[in-house]
């Protein structure tokens, strides 16, 4: 080999060994993006997968669905409508804790909706909110539990007290207020003369 052809060799090993570094950086910086942006979601999908590829992959999924979807924010009259029938929810505890338990998922789910969530499974819901609310989908998942264990009926009145905190949490969370724009004055124009 000549001159030229070794140095047309070592050109292109050393451009393949810059893609390949910057690959690598891209990836880093991607699994970063995704660990800041779900934090123990993220943990929760590698250990769930498997592996961190595969649970990256599966949240990279779950940013595309959500980014697709048309998630709003509350009109303040819906949001004080909301919150006015937390209120009642909660009054109602003491003399009915399964019934608001039941009550606190229905009313978690109609805000979710409200919002623009699709309203497909428990998980599907779950990975959805985990999206832009990934602080508090530990919560729904709690409270989901608990509601599965009071279906069993291995729940105490306690637990569902922790249960409907738990939904509270994520309520507080979604009841994202949409401030209206107010019109500014006319200014008046100047007259030149």
């Amino acid at each position: 080999m000549d001159a030229q052809a070794w140095g047309i060799v070592v050109g292109v090993v050393i451009l393949a060994l810059i893609a390949i570094a910057a690959l690598l950086v891209y990836q880093k910086r991607q699994s970063h993006r995704l660990e800041q942006r779900f934090g123990p979601e993220y943990r929760r999908a590698v250990n769930d997968l498997g592996s961190k590829t595969k649970a990256e992959s599966e949240l990279r999924a779950r940013e595309k669905r959500v980014e697709k979807l048309a998630i709003l924010p509350l009109a303040p009259a819906d949001a004080e409508r909301f919150a006015q029938a937390w209120k009642a929810l909660q009054g109602r505890f003491v003399d009915n804790p399964k019934g608001v338990l039941a009550e606190a998922d229905q009313l978690v789910r109609d805000l979710m909706l409200k919002r623009g969530y699709p309203m497909g499974d428990f998980e599907h819901r779950a990975a959805d909110i985990s999206v832009d609310h990934p602080a508090v989908v530990d919560h729904y998942r709690a409270a989901q539990a608990i509601a599965a264990r009071d279906q069993r009926g291995e729940a105490d009145t306690e637990a569902l007290r922790q249960a409907v905190v738990h939904y509270r949490a994520l309520f507080d969370e979604l009841l994202e207020v949409r401030t209206p724009v107010k019109p500014q004055p006319a200014q008046p124009m100047e007259v030149r003369a």
